[in-house]
């Protein structure tokens, strides 16, 4: 009988230590929670602010007079439209053209480069307009740009910027004459690559993706949905498909530089496959994306109960039919959501479009699958590896309009799941 109250007594104290175990493990896992969310908070944070001003840009607006002495009709290419121009700048600034030439070179910094093809591509339209005044609306140049919206200050050492005190003055005094004004970029969604950052733009890369990913999408999806229905539903459960199985699950897990190697052997040096292009990096994609696809598909048709397969041979359908007219639909909406989430890796993948070219400057927008290309990810390593220092903030942009890509493929996936899964 004494005996009772000590075991009620050990058995209390190891309840309580086992309570303290769980408040421990609910707090680390709080705490780990907590880790992770504030450091993906400090990173998007940093790459919103990075990335934000990239979104709003100055543009400026003056008329121009194309004097008949520096521009031949008989030579249109020959002129020096960006030095023409210069020179028209400085009366607007109160600066005076000296005969060295300096103010107009310091005018020409100023200024980008697409305000010059912009007034050569209007004189091969119309040759006429020579000797007469028209308007021009244009970016400013990237430093300037830079200077507008405050990243670049008279506080930084004059020897260090590529700016000096004279052309802020300038700068100034045009802003405040009205003849620059700030707007949002949609210039950085309806341009292609450019040396100049105020006039480079995603629509190259982002059109060079959505080619890249039909063409994976068309061959990861039916592929790998096929050959998880055959494994799954089909194959005899021997060595031979174990040892398929295993392999599948190890590619999955294998590095996606891997893989480009592969593209680079395969598709381009035995197969004679363009480099850069939408086809081969999507045929080197689809690669990567297929085991993810197997494995989604094959973890959706278990989930189905083997009652729909043994109803449907009940009444009289064939293997096949069962499978194909029961199984599958009810199994889809885990075999899109998996489609859907392999795909959006795939969006984001850098290092094996790498290895088949894809690093290239791309300056137009890719015709074809077979045309050269680049895409968000290439676009992003090649802006950042840029040394000019607007580009730095457009490489933010572009890595926030990835990631807007990619979670809405994401969410697509979590909606469809939710819409259309069955609990059994």
């Amino acid at each position: 009988m004494t005996d009772a109250p000590d075991r009620r007594a050990a058995a209390a104290a190891l309840l309580k230590k086992r309570y303290a175990a769980e408040r421990r493990f609910r707090t680390c896992g709080l705490l780990a929670i907590a880790f992770a969310v504030a450091f993906l908070g400090i990173l998007l944070a940093r790459v919103v602010t990075q990335g934000a001003p990239a979104f709003w840009t100055h543009s400026i607006t003056m008329p121009v007079y194309v004097d008949p002495a520096k521009v031949d009709p008989r030579d249109l290419q020959g002129a020096n439209y960006d030095m023409l121009l210069a020179e028209q700048l400085l009366p607007r600034v109160g600066a005076p053209n000296d005969e060295l030439g300096e103010n107009a070179l310091k005018a020409k910094d100023m200024l980008s480069p697409d305000m010059g093809f912009q007034l050569l591509d209007r004189l091969k339209k119309d040759p006429t307009l020579i000797g007469k005044t028209i308007s021009l609306t244009a970016p400013v140049g990237g430093n300037a740009d830079l200077y507008y919206k405050g990243e670049l200050s008279r506080a930084i050492a004059e020897g260090d910027r590529k700016l000096d005190d004279a052309q802020f003055a300038w700068l100034d005094k045009l802003k405040k004459d009205g003849l620059v004004k700030g707007h949002f970029n949609w210039g950085l969604f309806t341009r292609s690559d450019s040396t100049q950052p105020e006039i480079a733009g995603l629509l190259g890369s982002i059109t060079g993706s959505a080619l890249m990913l039909l063409v994976t999408a068309l061959v990861a999806v039916p592929v790998g949905v096929m050959a998880a229905v055959y494994l799954e539903e089909f194959a005899p459960q021997n060595r031979f498909t174990g040892m398929i199985e295993v392999n599948i699950n190890n590619l999955a897990a294998v590095p996606s530089i891997v893989y480009g190697l592969l593209g680079l052997a395969v598709f381009i040096n035995w197969l004679g496959f363009p480099r850069s292009a939408p086809i081969t990096g999507g045929l080197v994609l689809a690669l990567m994306a297929l085991p993810t696809v197997i494995i989604a598909t094959r973890s959706s048709l278990k989930a189905v109960p083997p009652s729909i397969r043994e109803g449907a041979l009940a009444v009289g359908a064939s293997k096949t039919q069962a499978v194909f007219h029961h199984v599958l639909p009810l199994a889809m909406p885990g075999i899109m959501t998996g489609t859907i989430i392999s795909l959006a890796h795939a969006l984001g993948e850098t290092a094996p479009l790498l290895m088949i070219g894809m690093v290239s400057f791309v300056p137009g927008v890719p015709e074809g699958f077979t045309s050269g290309a680049t895409v968000l990810p290439v676009q992003i390593f090649i802006w950042e590896n840029a040394s000019e220092r607007a580009f730095h903030e457009r490489t933010a942009a572009a890595i926030l309009v990835l990631l807007g890509f990619m979670i809405i493929m994401n969410a697509a996936a979590i909606i469809l799941r939710r819409r259309f899964e069955r609990r059994w």
